[in-house]
């Protein structure tokens, strides 16, 4: 005889029900398992976590390699539309560009001679990796992200991520084939700062927002919207006058806008940065060959050419012809003249 389907239903509805609440059980014993394992052995967590992104990296590049595609055909399209906008404003920025890049070339020129002169310590070599954001991370490090770089590419603990606008965190951990890099804008973020020029030194700390808060400003200083933040180089843990934004006074509290898009983050570089490493040592000073500065003086008109003066034939030279009584006397009111 065929059970009736009602029936059966009525038989398999406790059954899930109690597979349900033994399931939620499990995950919230799971859970607390591994808040108090990470209390108390916060290593061991922390190389699970590497290895588990590690056993996820080529999953995450095969994902994110549609979402890259589709943001370049956005930025194809978005392209195309402003592409004569886009082209005005770059030809306007290459003309102001070549004024500059004869400027920067001759103080370029001057500084090396100064250096050379003043026999000044050079900054220590630094060498990068880059890598491509895969995914973006979790946990208490709300704004981290993952990048497919790790050990095997020489990525460390500490070291700075940067792209070419500025900065974008450090990292934090780092398996063999992958790393978090913790960024600016996360709760745990400090970041030393100096406002460009070295007129006040502070402290960027992140509040995962998009705008990073700027304290520990020295008494009577006060930030300005527009100012240009670089980092300082104190601790030794990042590079000293990396950009990292521009002050913004939000409420009447200084914020830092930066310039790293981490919307529209697809490329890191990890730079292995080492203040105390050995440096090259500094060549004798020699004497620097610069070119003459323009001079501001109004151009004067060249002075005629002068045809060259044959010269005189071999033999003794032809005697003066005597001169008569009326030239010797205009000779003589000449003189007195």
């Amino acid at each position: 005889m065929r059970q009736q389907p009602g029936r059966a239903w009525g038989l398999a509805a406790p059954l899930k029900v109690l597979a349900h609440r033994v399931g939620l059980i499990a995950l919230l014993a799971v859970a607390t398992g591994l808040v108090v394992l990470g209390k108390v052995d916060a290593v061991i967590v922390e190389r699970g976590r590497a290895m588990i992104i590690d056993m996820a990296t080529p999953m995450l590049e095969v994902v994110a390699q549609p979402i890259s595609s589709v943001k370049s055909v956005m930025l194809v399209v978005d392209g195309w539309v402003h592409m004569r906008d886009e082209n005005l404003a770059l030809h306007q920025e290459n003309e102001r560009l070549r004024v500059w890049q004869t400027t920067a070339r001759r103080l370029a020129a001057e500084n090396r001679a100064y250096r050379e002169m003043l026999r000044v310590r050079p900054d220590p070599a630094t060498r990068f990796v880059t890598a491509r954001v895969i995914a973006e991370g979790g946990g208490p490090f709300v704004r981290t992200l993952v990048i497919d770089a790790g050990a095997q590419s020489g990525v460390a603990p500490g070291q700075v991520a940067i792209t070419g606008a500025g900065v974008v965190g450090r990292v934090i951990a780092a398996g063999q084939h992958s790393a978090r890099l913790l960024a600016i804008t996360d709760l745990n973020s400090r970041l030393p700062a100096v406002i460009e020029g070295g007129r006040a030194r502070a402290i960027v700390e992140g509040d995962n927002s998009a705008m990073p808060r700027l304290s520990y400003l020295a008494p009577g200083v006060k930030a300005q919207a527009g100012d240009r933040l670089v980092t300082s180089g104190s601790g030794g843990l990042f590079p000293p006058g990396l950009p990292i934004g521009a002050v913004e006074i939000v409420d009447g509290v200084p914020r830092i806008h930066p310039w790293v898009r981490f919307d529209k983050l697809d490329f890191v570089r990890i730079v292995a940065y080492d203040p105390t490493a050995a440096v090259a040592p500094i060549p004798d000073p020699v004497t620097p060959s610069l070119a003459p500065l323009p001079s501001t003086a109004p151009a004067t008109e060249p002075a005629p050419a002068v045809a060259p003066v044959p010269p005189a034939a071999a033999g003794p030279a032809p005697a003066p012809a005597p001169l008569s009584l009326d030239t010797a006397d205009d000779a003589a009111d000449e003189t007195e003249r």
